[in-house]
């Protein structure tokens, strides 16, 4: 049962099957900027939920929170539908409950070597048809169901995020070019990088040696030359392919790195001319130059 969310709600308790996702599924809350809390004791509850509620003075303490409860709370399955009764009464919990087949659930526990939660010792298969079985009137209570046994992480939280970010696309890529130069090293941890040492470089041309690529001067020159037009054209041409792509798959930074030989001229205004090609689109840029002062 996946449905379509009308609102998107500030309080949402994710529970279901073990190994059906819920990790997963916490991963993303917390992108989303989600308050995520892990196994919550159900005396808490009532409790917690008071947190999401504004006072007299209008202050909320906690924005959007989402908690995991499930079978390792040993009082879950005989008290929980009376806490959320309780609990409704003030404020309103978007219940998400994960499922998954039979056999998906065997060989995730299986390739994981975790001991089911409601194992009593005869065997893993009865193990989580009795969960099962014991989690129907709660799984009748929920907002939404969501069967993850085609899902894999990447595209359960492509779902989620789809669901519940602020966009139809979901939370922000968080995007960052950083300029550098060749002869100082590559930055570490850059996930794309474009080489422009193959551009005419104002080093040698009288009154530029001096400048950065953040200088008129410099940019002008860089923009008079038909291949540097040429080749920041088709750098954007392959990141306006590739960003929605990373987005798709949940990427929530993505490093690009764009060097000269000594990153003070070409790669500066290379670098800068990718960051405004892409302010004005669904991405959180920034740009940074390493190497100008050196």
């Amino acid at each position: 049962m996946e449905t379509e969310i009308k609102s998107l709600p500030n309080f949402v308790i994710i529970t279901g099957l073990s190994g059906s996702g819920m990790s997963s599924a916490t991963n993303a809350f917390e992108d989303l900027g989600y308050f995520c809390v892990d196994n919550l004791p159900l005396t808490m509850l009532k409790i917690f939920s008071r947190l999401l509620i504004p006072n007299k003075e209008e202050v909320v303490a906690i924005e959007k929170a989402a908690l995991v409860i499930d079978i390792r709370e040993r009082h879950f399955l005989s008290e929980f539908p009376e806490e959320l009764k309780k609990i409704k009464k003030r404020i309103s919990p978007f219940v998400l409950f994960f499922e998954a087949s039979d056999t998906v659930l065997q060989r995730r526990f299986s390739e994981t070597r975790r001991p089911h939660p409601a194992d009593t010792g005869k065997g893993l298969l009865s193990a989580i048809r009795a969960e099962k079985k014991a989690m129907q009137e709660i799984r009748e209570s929920a907002d939404l169901i969501i069967d993850t046994s085609e899902h894999t992480v990447h595209t359960l939280r492509r779902l989620l995020v789809q669901k519940f970010g602020q966009t139809e696309e979901g939370a922000p890529l968080h995007i960052q070019v950083v300029s550098f130069g060749h002869k100082y090293g590559v930055p570490h941890q850059v996930d794309l990088l474009f080489d422009v040492r193959h551009l005419p470089n104002p080093y040698f041309e009288e009154g530029l040696r001096e400048l950065t690529g953040t200088d008129r001067k410099v940019v002008g020159y860089l923009e008079n030359q038909t291949e540097v037009e040429e080749t920041i054209r088709r750098f954007v041409d392959l990141l306006e392919y590739l960003l929605p792509l990373y987005r798709r798959e949940g990427k929530s930074y993505l490093s690009i790195g764009v060097g000269c030989t000594g990153g003070r001229h070409r790669s500066v205004m290379v670098a800068n001319r990718l960051g405004k090609a892409f302010k004005n689109d669904s991405f959180d840029v920034s740009v940074a130059h390493r190497d100008l002062q050196k």
